[in-house]
């Protein structure tokens, strides 16, 4: 009776053995001859027999055929992290960060507002930092990660987190935390625990929004450094379709005017940098390596460089990798680096940027003193020689030629070009829009107060009294004293041109203020005070020509 039981077992053993292997175990994924890589692994072995060496597997229809089964998914815990500049979240599930938040610069300006959040996520958005391996980030759930406790040394903290794929791959992800840096270094290997070799490719992936609700004159989007050149595109363009750069890749980003969450890839030589827009602001930034085969057994690393943090030229060069490259004033770079540097400068001396951007106001119109000087003179003397010249007008009427030969004699005798007047004005322009540029990006502003109601130099000035004017809100009291010293040197400056001509010119400062209302009031700063120098050097000239 034993002996039949024990028969019995067997048989219905072997009976649910074998049913289970036909109904329930898939069949091993199709291999393909090109699913065989062309890599430094495949050429060493090209001269020995072909049919003796195992056939390297997609990563990806591995990934996939695993991921078909159920399997219950732990939930991963969350890990703080701290240096000195900055506070961090990292998730175990996909190892990515959840938050990263900058200690030294807030939110909003109120001070209250708290540290500034430069992860925005949404519900059900995707995090940054999120490794993949022979398959495309989103393609399959985030690999839950094990990690070790937070280990401290010098220089910063080290996170060690262990995770193992369906597919076989184990990854091991180390990410260390710099002090004194805006940087973090992440370093993953790739251990292909099956007995195949498989194929496929690294993926390093942000995903980022706007690091502020309302973007006002904030430029916004994805950026690369690829092969040398700086390539910028505005979050508005991938509304047309993604972007591909293909090359040697030094960095890809996500910025702002003040900013900068960038990866930079220290392994292989060529990448691929993907931006893609997801909703109306989302932007996703795959940094792709280069295709390549895992044997059996052994394992495969790859470090990358991170960078969050503001866009400062001293952080982003203590950085390393060319990332200052990514303060960029596109045409005006010449002249705007070195403002910048020359701001910077005087602000260590005075400790106040208002301050500062008065002092570079002086230096600049000192710069261009004897130009402006010759200008106003030449002027003055056109404003004298207009009796002459209405006579030569009425004289020669009928003779356009013979007026225009009768002006020049005139402008050769009394030694005055016409176009004197306007030629450093035109000078100054790429000045201004050097300065304009540099006020507008630079981050030394954000928050930087100067006096009185002027607490933000990066934002328009309004000083709010209890009237709310339409459509800006309070008075903007330094652009409209930047108007009316307008108006005044246009009141003192000689008139040379026409009386429809000159009537023209009295509405310039008013379509300056209703230009200027919205601008950074450094830049309105800047314009008040180069008014100022500008009247008391016509002034001058006038009264010299008085005497």
């Amino acid at each position: 009776m034993d002996t039949q039981r024990m028969f019995l077992a067997i048989f219905l053993s072997l009976a649910i053995l074998l049913g289970y292997q036909y109904f329930f175990v898939p069949p091993p994924p199709p291999v393909t001859e090109s699913s065989i890589a062309s890599s430094p692994q495949n050429d060493k072995v090209e001269q020995k027999n072909l049919a003796d060496l195992p056939v390297p597997v997609d990563a990806a229809s591995l990934l996939a055929v695993a991921q078909s089964a159920d399997a219950v998914v732990r939930q991963g815990r969350e890990i703080p992290v701290t240096t000195s500049l900055y506070s961090a979240v990292v998730t175990e599930s996909g190892g990515m960060v959840k938050s990263f938040q900058l200690k030294d610069y807030r939110e909003a300006l109120a001070k209250d507002s708290g540290k500034k959040e430069l992860l925005q996520p949404k519900s059900g958005d995707n995090l940054p930092l999120n490794f993949s391996w022979g398959i495309e980030p989103g393609s399959i759930p985030p690999v839950v990660y094990e990690a070790l406790p937070l280990k401290a040394e010098q220089g910063g903290a080290v996170l060690t987190m262990r995770g193992k794929l369906p597919s076989g791959l184990e990854i091991v992800r180390t990410m260390r935390f710099l002090e004194q840096k805006y940087l973090l270094e992440l370093t993953v290997e790739v251990i292909n625990t099956t007995a195949t070799p498989l194929q496929g490719a690294p993926y390093l992936t942000l995903d980022n929004r706007p690091f502020v609700k309302e973007n006002g004159m904030v430029v916004v989007g994805p950026a690369v450094l690829r092969d040398g050149v700086l390539e910028e595109i505005k979050a508005d363009d991938l509304k047309k379709g993604s972007k591909s750069f293909t090359g040697k890749i030094g960095w890809a980003a996500y910025e702002d005017n003040y900013f900068f969450c960038g990866i930079v890839p220290l392994t292989g030589a060529q990448h691929t940098a993907h931006f893609s827009l997801q909703d109306e602001n989302r932007v996703t930034t795959v940094l792709a390596g280069a295709s390549e085969v895992i044997g059996p057994g052994q394992r495969q690393q790859y470090t990358y460089s991170v960078y969050f943090g503001p866009k400062t030229m001293e952080a982003l060069k203590a950085a390393g990798h060319e990332l200052e490259r990514s303060i960029n004033f596109g045409w005006f770079d010449v002249m705007a680096k070195p403002t910048l540097y020359l701001l910077n400068f005087l602000h260590g001396y005075v400790g106040n940027y208002g301050l500062a951007i008065i002092l570079v106001t002086v230096l600049i119109k000192l710069l261009f003193w004897p130009i402006s000087q010759k200008g106003m003179k030449s002027m003055k003397t056109m404003q004298k020689l207009q009796p002459k010249m209405a006579k030569l007008r009425e004289k020669y009427k009928d003779d356009k030629q013979q007026q225009q030969q009768e002006m020049i004699k005139l402008y050769q005798t009394y030694k005055v070009n016409p176009v004197g007047g306007c030629l450093p004005m035109v000078i100054q322009i790429p000045v201004f829009f050097a300065l304009y540029k540099v006020l507008l990006q630079t981050i030394e502003l954000r928050h930087a107060p100067f006096f009185l109601w002027i607490a933000d130099l990066s934002a328009p000035d309004r000083l709010f009294v209890g009237l709310d004017l339409p459509y800006i809100g309070g008075i903007p009291v330094l652009t409209l004293l930047m108007g009316g010293t307008m108006f005044l040197q246009q009141k003192m400056t000689p008139a040379t041109g026409d009386p429809t001509q000159q009537k023209v010119m009295m509405f310039m400062p008013v379509i300056f203020t209703f230009m200027f209302l919205n601008f950074a009031s450094g830049l309105v700063l800047y314009w008040f005070i180069n008014n100022l120098l500008s009247i008391g050097q016509q002034y001058l000239v006038n009264r010299h020509d008085a005497v």
